[in-house]
């Protein structure tokens, strides 16, 4: 019998894959929060399916997501991104994601890690969606997710936006935002 999974990654192995393996699932090492952090503010504007396309040419183009050194990327580093046809080239967000990394370690020095900073905002402990069966969609945003994309702003991060957050908050397991008719829904 096939496993009963969210409708949105119906279809796709590698959307499914992500959805068996990775969406949902609390995070707390702060490398793959960062990861997160960078992928979801890329996706802004697109689907995640062109993300997780792109995923591996984001690795390997932003040194494995090491924040220590994406901090210290120069001019030349960020033109080199830019052409770079392998990611999405957003000037923009090609220089958030460098001034994000610096915002990111400020906050790890205030907070011992960014995990702590992050899963703070729901006391450690995902919140579990209690909404029986998905209509037409989790919400694109929550209370939730605009005082954190609040607090994000005011330590000094970049597209970091209601919506871009609670993305990353599902994606990361601090919301669990499966269907509950989805195998995942208890797993998480």
């Amino acid at each position: 019998m096939e496993k009963q999974r969210c409708g949105w990654c119906k279809g796709d192995t590698l959307y499914e894959a992500y959805h068996d393996e990775e969406w949902g699932s609390p995070v707390k090492d702060d490398a793959l929060l960062f990861e997160f952090l960078v992928l979801e503010t890329f996706q802004a504007g697109l689907s995640w399916i062109t993300i997780l396309k792109k995923r591996e040419n984001f690795r390997k183009a932003f040194d494995n997501f090491d924040y220590k050194k994406i901090v210290a990327y120069e001019e030349d580093k960020i033109q080199e991104l830019l052409q770079n046809a392998g990611i999405i080239r957003n000037k923009l967000k090609v220089r958030a994601t460098v001034s994000n990394a610096l915002a990111f370690i400020k906050v790890q020095d205030e907070f011992g890690s960014f995990s702590n900073y992050v899963w703070g905002f729901v006391n450690e402990t995902p919140l579990k969606n209690s909404v029986e069966n998905y209509k037409n969609a989790p919400p694109a945003n929550t209370e939730l997710s605009d005082a954190l994309s609040k607090d994000l702003k005011k330590r000094g991060f970049k597209f970091v936006g209601s919506t871009v957050v609670y993305a990353f908050m599902q994606a990361v397991g601090m919301v669990n935002d499966h269907e509950i008719s989805c195998f995942r829904y208890n797993e998480v």
